[in-house]
Order: C-alpha cells, then sequence, then structure tokens
C-alpha cells in the first residue's frame, strides 16, 4: 500500500500497516508527482487535507485492481470518481501523531467504512472494529466525531481556564471528567447525568453563571440548555412510577 499525504493520520496508517506486515511503499506528499501513486500498490490511501482530495485523486493515474481510498470523515466516494475501485476509511481515532497515533490503530480501533471490501481487511489486520456509513450521512457522522473529540477538547479548556482563576488543580477536574466518561459507558447518557440541570436546580445554575467571567457564560449557557434537554428526555423515558 502507498499513502499521499505525509501528515498525522497517513503517517499513523501507514505505520499501523506497516507494523501488521502490510508492504508500505514510499509515501509521497506535497510537490511529488502522484500520477504512478497505484502502480505496483494494491491499495493507496489519499490522506491530504480533505479540500485537494479530489484534486489528488484526479491526478492518479487508474489501475485496474487497486484500490484508491480516502481518509475524510465527511467526503463521500464521488471525490474518487476517476477511480472503478475506491473506498473510504475514517479512522474514528484521535490521531495527534503518527508515534501516538500508529499504536492507537493497532489497537482495536473503530473505522468508518465505505466502498471497496478491501478496507475490511485493513480493519481487520488492524484488529479492529468496521461499521458502514452512507455517504448521505457523513457530514452528520463527522459532525459527531467532532463533538466527541474537538468539542470536548475545547470543553476542557474552559474547565481549565476557570479552574486556573479559583487555584484548583487541573488534573482534579481531569479524574472527575475520567469519572465521567466511564459513567456514560456504563449507563448511558441519560442516566449519567448529575448535577444542577439533571436535578432542575436552576437557583444553582444562576450562581455559576454571576461566578463565571462573561467571556466564558455563552458555552456554560449552551451547555446547561443540553443539560437540561437530556435530563428531560431521560426522564420521559423513564416508566411511571406505581
Amino acid at each position: 500500500m502507498r499513502v499521499i499525504g505525509l501528515g498525522r493520520a497517513g503517517g499513523s496508517l501507514a505505520g499501523a500497516l506497516a507494523t501488521a506486515g502490510w508492504d508500505v511503499l514510499e509515501p509521497l506528499g506535497r510537490g511529488d508527482d502522484v500520477s504512478t501513486a497505484a502502480v505496483g500498490a494494491d491499495l493507496v490511501v489519499i490522506a491530504t487535507p480533505d479540500a485537494v482530495i479530489g484534486e489528488v485523486a484526479a491526478a492518479v493515474e487508474p489501475v485496474d485492481g487497486t484500490v484508491v481510498a480516502h481518509l475524510a470523515g465527511s467526503l463521500g466516494l464521488e471525490v474518487l470518481d476517476r477511480h472503478r475501485r475506491r473506498a473510504g476509511l475514517h479512522p474514528l481515532v484521535s490521531l495527534p501523531s503518527p508515534e501516538i497515533g500508529g499504536p492507537r490503530l493497532a489497537a482495536g480501533a473503530w473505522f468508518a467504512v465505505a466502498g471497496d471490501p478491501l478496507v475490511h481487511q485493513v480493519v481487520a489486520d488492524l484488529n479492529g472494529h468496521a461499521f458502514e456509513v452512507a455517504d448521505e450521512d457523513r457530514a452528520a457522522y463527522h459532525a459527531a466525531a467532532c463533538i466527541a473529540a474537538n468539542h470536548l477538547v475545547a470543553l476542557l479548556g474552559q474547565v481549565e481556564r476557570v479552574a486556573a482563576g479559583v487555584g484548583v488543580p487541573f488534573d482534579a477536574y481531569l479524574d472527575l471528567a475520567r469519572d465521567t466518561l466511564d459513567n456514560v459507558a456504563a449507563l448511558g447518557a441519560g442516566e449519567a447525568l448529575t448535577g444542577p440541570a439533571a436535578r432542575g436546580d436552576e437557583a444553582t445554575i444562576t450562581r455559576h453563571r454571576v461566578a463565571l467571567p462573561p467571556s466564558e457564560r455563552p458555552a456554560y449557557d449552551a451547555l446547561a440548555a443540553e443539560a437540561r434537554r437530556l435530563a428531560r428526555q431521560s426522564q420521559e423515558r423513564r416508566p411511571p412510577r406505581p
């Protein structure tokens, strides 16, 4: 296989597949001629920024028998239309660097797949878990991925700022967040929800808003509203008491 794109995702996948026994050819990066990238490869993975995937795919000369795949979460297969065998392979994993990302991809990761069945073999060789996402659903799927990863990091950034303002160690809140994720895994989001929004304690929420700097209130307000909605939905799903 060959990777086009020398970033974190491409480097992580190349490293993971090399560890799994795949023959990984020399990667191609910006400025390289990609026209013959499919020659001698059973799989070409385009790991460039989403905006140029179509352009890169069009520059690769099709080779019968070679699968051309991309790693984009929000794109369908239409950007690979020049190629008869095409696929999507999106790792639902945080890949901050190839050194960290490679082992994560080889440790039973989840992958959103589409198109040619060869990508199922890729996932199997990485001891991963594959699920299919239709082209028309990929943008919504990727939005959920961004909420779970990127938005979670942004939220913890807010925790870090507010904690620093009152002199509380950030690590204490990280332990709380880890416990909370464990609760969600065990109980589901609705049953794991605790705190003032879950119990309808609007007085405490008001005190929070007064204590927070004005710049922190919009995010707090938005997520308090989401917590209220989750609490309502959870209550509606519970059977009535006898």
